[in-house]
Order: structure tokens, then sequence, then C-alpha cells
């Protein structure tokens, strides 16, 4: 499906619309042929699309009414990116599956209380990693004065594209999950955190990561990405 922008015609689209999907990067707005996957059914998408039923059943017949009125709440009061990077409201239920899917992808422990704090966690926007052929390791820099490492239950979420050539400029994903740098109160992480990536990875490849920064109380950052980095 095409979420598509009007302005003076059709200002911005992002989707597919029968053969032709609509998208855009730093260069501006672009149209290329839909490919579909031989096998769109992938087991780690049967296993999100499990994760998103047993959340939903766990919000209509666990959570109190207090607990599901604490998310409404913040849902009321935050706003996330699209896919045409503008702020939109999630509901209540979107944001309860968003930080929750994310969190037990991660091996963190499901969130049933609404947060408190009626904010999205910032970006680390000091991130770099460096990629290497030899053992499909990553070493991801970050900024160890935030927050987020002094918490048990906190954590960088590391996601990592599919190894492309040197030529490839832009990589809109998909990414695989590869690792969580896991906060804590008594003895935070350190940087740099060494990660081993999701895919084979070969000498002069560029390699892209995607980050996330979840908080103990549930909260969940925007996606951000350093830049790419070629494998040595």
């Amino acid at each position: 499906m095409a979420l598509v922008k009007f302005g003076a015609g059709v200002a911005q689209m992002s989707g597919s619309i029968e053969g032709t999907v609509y998208a855009r990067n730093r260069f501006g707005s672009y149209a290329r042929n839909r490919a579909i996957p031989v096998n769109p059914n992938t087991a780690r998408q049967n296993t999100v699309r499990g994760l998103m039923a047993d959340l939903t059943q766990q919000w209509t017949s666990v959570l109190t009414e207090a607990q599901r009125a604490a998310w409404a709440n913040y849902a009321a009061a935050i706003s996330v990116k699209n896919r045409l990077g503008e702020d939109v409201f999630l509901t209540a239920l979107n944001h309860y599956i968003r930080s929750n899917v994310a969190r037990i992808q991660a091996g963190l422990d499901r969130v049933d209380d609404g947060p408190a704090t009626l904010t999205l966690p910032g970006e680390d926007t000091t991130i770099s990693f460096t990629a290497t052929a030899s053992g499909n390791a990553l070493s991801v820099s970050f900024d160890d004065s935030l927050d987020w490492l002094d918490e048990t239950g906190g954590a960088l979420l590391i996601r990592v594209g599919q190894p492309q050539g040197t030529g490839i400029n832009f990589f809109a994903g998909p990414f695989r999950f590869a690792d969580a740098v896991e906060g804590d109160d008594s003895t935070p992480p350190s940087t740099p955190a060494s990660i081993t990536a999701p895919w084979e990875i070969s000498a002069g490849q560029k390699i892209f990561l995607e980050a996330r920064i979840a908080r103990a109380d549930g909260r969940l950052s925007n996606p951000f990405r350093p830049d790419a980095a070629i494998s040595s």
C-alpha cells in the first residue's frame, strides 16, 4: 500500500502501487520496479507476527484498565516518524506492540506498565562503527554518558543490513536484528561494543547499521543510523 502526501499534485509518496515502488532517499524521490520475494513468509516474519498476536492477546486479556490508560496517555503525547519522515501519532496498542516486539527480540523483559515520562528517548548522535570480515565482527562506539547505560532493562538495539557493494550510497533495508548492548545499574557497558553481524561479510563490502535506544520503562526511540562502514 502506498502512503501519499498531496501538495501541488503529489508532493511525496511512499509504498507500492501494482508493480511500482515509490520511495525517497537523500537525493530525492524515486520509483523502481517492485521485486516480489520468492517466499515472503519467512521464519523471521512469522516470528514477528506471532509476537504481535501474543502482545495483542496480552493487551486485551491481561493488562489492567490502569495499564492500558497509561499507554493511552503516552500515545496521546508522543509522535513518531512515518516512512515520509512526518510526525504521526500511534494508538496505545500500537505503542505497546512497537516497544515490546523490539524488547522481546532483544531478550529484554516485556513492559506492561505505560511509561510515565511522555517523551521518546533521544538518539545517539555520536554512534559509529567498523566492520571486519573475519568473524563478521562489528565494533560499535556509542555515547557512554547516556542514561540508558545506567539502568537495568535499558539497551542499545543494533540491527544490520545485508552487506552491499561500495557503490551503494543509500540503503532502506531490510535490517536484521544483531544484538543488544544492555544497560546495568551497577556495571554499565563500556564502549565500543563487539557485535557479530547476522550476515556473512566480505572485505570491501559496505555495511549499513540501524540502532534504537530502549529505556527500562518501555520507551523506544526512533531508529537512527550512523554512516556506513567499509569492511576490512
